[in-house]
């Protein structure tokens, strides 16, 4: 009896491809897989953090209160400049004046061995107010003679009282300036006796230091720091038999600062 032969098998992708697996060697997804997968995707999405509104809305208010307290300053700024400017434009106000009328020289004793200073000086300051409205009130003044050369010896120190300086008016200040053993640099000692016998004598400053407020009809300003630098000053020492010297004060020219002081700074 003759062989037939069987008929030719046919087989599923699957099982020819191992029993299941595809083309790349991996079981097929099942429809609850992919199901699965489009339900998780629906339903975990990331959810944003719940803190970054408030974030968003404290830099917001942060920003607007930034903007508004710039906007404020300045607002104010523009009011203290109006008022200024009314200020200026109604009163015109002006700096006191201040000239070294005469400086007499009675002595100045260097000791060399020593480093010692003993000097005595009259001074004579005339004093301008040129303001028709304003009336200037002035504390005690403190009054030194510091040496231009040497490093800046202070050579004496006096005490001006308290005055008031009335609409256009100008004020004579006297007073007499004194020291007495007062310790200086050797360095210091020789260019003062060196400056004392030149031919154009000595340089000296006048420094006179002071707080003054200014009076506007009834009302009073606070008190504001002023400091008056006169230079140009030479003396020479008196000549034997001669009582006292008088400097030249043709060349003295003086400078008006204010000193104003915030906390620790003086402007």
């Amino acid at each position: 009896m003759a062989d037939r032969p069987f008929p030719p098998t046919t087989k599923s992708p699957a099982a020819a491809n191992g029993g299941g697996l595809t083309a790349n060697g991996s079981f097929p997804a099942t429809k609850g897989q992919l199901y699965g997968e489009a339900t998780r995707s629906a339903v975990y999405r990331p959810q944003p953090m719940k803190g970054g509104g408030r974030r968003r809305h404290r830099r917001g208010c942060c920003c607007r209160c930034c903007l508004w307290t710039t906007v404020a300053l300045l607002v104010l700024l523009l009011l203290i400049g109006a008022a200024a400017a009314v200020f200026y434009v109604l009163y015109r106000p002006q700096r006191p004046t201040f000239t070294v009328t005469s400086l007499k020289v009675s002595y100045i004793n260097i000791t060399t061995s020593s480093s010692t200073l003993s000097s005595k000086f009259d001074l004579t300051v005339s004093a301008r107010n040129p303001n028709s409205k304003l009336v200037y009130i002035y504390s005690p003044t403190s009054v030194s003679v510091v040496s231009a050369d040497g490093g800046g010896v202070d050579l004496g120190d006096a005490t001006i009282p308290a005055f008031v300086h009335g609409k256009k008016n100008t004020t004579v200040l006297k007073t007499s300036i004194a020291s007495t053993g007062q310790q200086v640099d050797s360095t210091a000692a020789s260019a003062l006796k060196s400056g004392l016998k030149s031919k154009n004598g000595l340089a000296l400053k006048i420094r006179l230091e002071t707080k003054v407020k200014v009076k506007i009809g009834g009302l009073k300003t606070p008190r504001v720091g002023i400091r008056v630098t006169c230079g140009g000053i030479r003396a020479t020492a008196p000549a034997a038999g001669k009582s006292a010297a008088t400097a030249s004060t043709a060349s003295a020219k003086c400078k008006v600062d204010t000193r104003i002081r915030i906390w620790n700074w003086t402007l």
